[in-house]
Formats: C-alpha cells, sequence, structure tokens
C-alpha cells in the first residue's frame, strides 16, 4: 500500500484525483492507495444528506458521494482518502467504518489523546465531543472519501453549521483537547503508520 502526503491542496484537484484512482484500483492498474492532505477552507456534504445548508457561508459547499452530512475542512486539519480493494481486504462497508476508527483511535494515542468510537455515531470522540469525521463511498468494491482528523483546525467554521447534524459546538481537536498545537507533521506520520499497519504495507 502506498501512502501518499500531499501536503495543502484545494478540495476540488484532490477530489478529482480520487476518482481517477478509484478507476485505475477498480481495473487494477495500482495498489492500495491512501492520499494524505490538508485543504483550504471548505465545506462537503454527502450526496444523499437531507441536512439544510445554511445560507451565506463564507466558503464554498461541495455535495459530493460519501456518506454523511454537511461538515467543514480546512487547514489544521488531516484529511485521509484511502483508494482501497476493500474485497480484498475482506472487508465490508461498514466493518471498514470500524477500521478506520481503530486506525485513527491508535493513531492519536502516542500525542496523549484518549479517543474512542461512541456507540450510534461513525467517527473519533473524546467524551461527548467529535475529534475526527468519516463518511466514505464505495465504487466496484473500491473505497473512496475517507477521513477528517481535527488538529490544529480553527473550530469557528464548525460553529456556523450543525456538523454532521451535531450541535454546532460539538467538535473538538487535539489542540484542544491537548491545552497546545500538535506537531502536525508528526500526526500524519503516524496516521500513515497506522493505516500502514492495520490495511498491510505490502498490498
Amino acid at each position: 500500500m502506498l501512502v501518499r502526503d500531499l501536503g495543502l491542496k484545494e478540495y476540488d484537484e484532490v477530489w478529482d484525483l480520487q476518482r481517477r484512482l478509484v478507476f485505475e484500483r477498480g481495473s487494477g492498474e495500482i495498489s492500495d492507495t491512501v492520499l494524505l492532505c490538508q485543504h483550504r477552507p471548505v465545506y462537503t456534504i454527502g450526496r444523499s444528506s437531507k441536512q439544510a445548508v445554511p445560507k451565506g457561508l463564507p466558503y464554498p459547499v461541495r455535495k459530493v458521494e460519501r456518506g454523511g452530512d454537511l461538515t467543514f475542512h480546512g487547514p489544521g486539519q488531516l484529511v485521509g482518502y484511502p483508494i482501497l480493494k476493500l474485497t480484498d481486504l475482506g472487508l465490508k462497508p461498514r466493518s471498514y467504518l470500524r477500521a478506520l476508527e481503530a486506525v485513527l483511535i491508535e493513531a492519536v494515542k502516542p500525542f496523549g489523546v484518549e479517543a474512542s468510537a461512541l456507540a450510534g455515531f461513525t467517527g473519533l470522540w473524546v467524551g461527548r465531543r467529535k475529534l475526527a469525521s468519516i463518511g466514505v463511498a464505495v465504487r466496484g468494491g473500491v473505497s473512496y472519501h475517507g477521513f477528517a482528523l481535527n488538529m490544529n483546525v480553527a473550530l469557528a467554521p464548525f460553529r456556523l453549521i450543525h456538523p454532521c447534524r451535531l450541535e454546532s459546538d460539538s467538535m473538538t481537536t487535539m489542540h484542544e483537547v491537548l491545552g497546545k498545537p500538535v506537531d502536525e507533521h508528526a500526526v500524519t506520520k503516524s496516521v500513515g503508520h497506522a493505516l500502514l499497519r492495520y490495511f498491510g504495507g505490502s498490498k
């Protein structure tokens, strides 16, 4: 499996790249690949979501293929897009979501963040506050979209919406949990290593 750190990218650029890689993974041209990046400010919402989008948001809104509702992406948030042949890994969509939660729990632990899954919800939680959102799509047995882990991202843009249909102040960050900024490069590296350990570096 290849893990690619793309740095700071426009959402649409990486969205287009994902769709191309899904086709290439499905046809066997490439092996499993994970894209890690940060985005310039943008809101996204799952295509089947019925959640109303507030008027006058300060950043663009993109309706995308993933599951889930309205959320925000911006600098200081690590976004991961695993392009994985789930059938080769023996994973169904629901078990894949649980696997992503396990990966993120493992990845943030070395930084002193004790996060967990929360029954009845998807994502990563510290108490009742959400640290990471997960929303995926699957085409031809290949996953795309993925997760968004809040490292040092500003929370103000979340407060303009009901992120994932939660209260507007329900999100948190590693910075907020720890009371100090985290090393974003180190977190990105930890997430990449956890993904390789969980899904296998030889695939």
